[in-house]
């Protein structure tokens, strides 16, 4: 038996997303800056998939950036807002992905920047009295906060935090990597500076992302080359895998209200069947499908022989699923995110997170495996 539950690490290729790649892989591999007819018909397929994606999520095409992926996106927001955009003061969370704490610890040693970190509550909620009051600052500042927790899937609200930003006059940014393509975006209404992308999320490829630039911030290159993507990211574009991404983004949002509603269903059915099986277990972050994102639950299980050995034990069940983030999961440290929620550490925790490939039956054999786990 094989189960796949951690879609959150990363996510299977969908077969057309494959389909479409191996097209360009084998018959447009021409440059996308070459003059000659090669290059043309690569620089077209490029261009079709950077108006897919912003019409998609309703923003202009030169609006879109192609990177590497989330973390490249993530810096250079961030990044380009404190080296060219005059940000002396940076506002986040402790419970954001290390893409954007890494990058924030970084530059305010090199920039000898401020950083506030806005308090959460136990299951993840900003407080948003809290930010209002970090807001208050004459100085030019940017708020980096993800719109989906990727470990215990707490939604940030994003229209709120938007109009908090821009009532002072600061920058945002937010990490979608996890919920962009899962929920409804349409970036017209945000009216936010910055968002990041990563195919690998949604059934594209790894490597390959996107960070949405507002049209109102001028930015310069971020890697310095050729003139790539308008001379903002040099190097040569990856245009097999950002057709795969643009196909990967028109599959997983066609229909996007019915793959809602089977994932959340496979959710609900699993967090029902451990509370009643394991009546001790807790699960960390919100639940309810008005709070947190539908693909990921965090479940903090009850101390037992297992303890320290769960995921092993899983693994040799040929179950896939994860502590925490896999961007850090042979740290060995625990979960940062956790910690932050001030979450029993005393309890081990485990993320199963979904897809709309899962089925049924995988549910119910995990958590019938779960069961017995916590049982004998």
């Amino acid at each position: 038996m094989q189960i796949y539950l951690d879609n959150a690490a990363t996510t299977p290729v969908a077969p057309e997303v494959i389909e479409s790649m191996i097209s360009v892989l084998q018959d447009d591999f021409g440059n996308p800056s070459s003059s000659h007819g090669y290059g043309r018909k690569a620089k077209a397929l490029l261009e079709n998939a950077r108006r897919t994606i912003a019409t998609t999520f309703h923003c202009s095409p030169s609006e879109i950036i192609f990177t590497s992926g989330g973390t490249e996106a993530d810096n250079m927001a961030i990044r380009c807002a404190v080296e060219q955009l005059a940000v002396k003061r940076i506002i986040t969370s402790p419970i954001e992905h290390h893409a954007v704490l890494h990058t924030v610890t970084y530059l305010q040693k090199q920039f000898d920047l401020e950083v506030c970190y806005v308090r959460c509550d136990a299951t993840g909620n900003i407080d948003l009295a809290h930010l209002t009051e970090l807001l208050a600052s004459d100085v030019k500042t940017i708020v980096s906060l993800m719109h989906a927790n990727n470990e215990i899937g707490t939604y940030l609200p994003l229209q709120e935090v938007s109009r908090l930003c821009r009532q002072h006059n600061t920058l945002f940014h937010s990490d979608t990597v996890q919920s962009i393509g899962h929920i409804p975006l349409n970036i017209d209404e945000l009216d936010i500076d910055f968002i990041t992308c990563s195919a690998h999320k949604m059934h594209g490829p790894k490597g390959v992302g996107f960070l949405y630039v507002n049209k109102r911030n001028k930015i310069q290159a971020f890697i310095q080359g050729g003139s790539q993507e308008r001379g903002l990211r040099s190097g040569t574009e990856n245009t097999a895998s950002i057709v795969g991404m643009a196909k990967a983004i028109s599959l997983i949002t066609e229909n996007l209200d019915q793959k809602i509603a089977k994932v959340w269903g496979l959710k609900k059915s699993m967090m029902d069947q451990l509370q009643v099986g394991i009546p001790t277990i807790r699960f960390n972050g919100e639940t309810s499908l008005e709070k947190s994102l539908y693909t990921v639950l965090n479940c903090s299980f009850p101390s037992s022989k297992n303890d320290g050995m769960l995921l092993f034990s899983l693994d040799l069940k040929g179950i896939a699923c994860s502590g925490g983030s896999a961007c850090t999961s042979g740290a060995n440290t625990g979960s940062h995110v956790l910690r932050a929620i001030e979450s029993d550490s005393t309890r081990q925790s485990i993320r199963f997170s979904f897809s709309h490939y899962t089925t049924q039956e995988e549910i119910d054999a995990v958590s019938t495996i779960l069961i017995h786990l916590f049982q004998n």
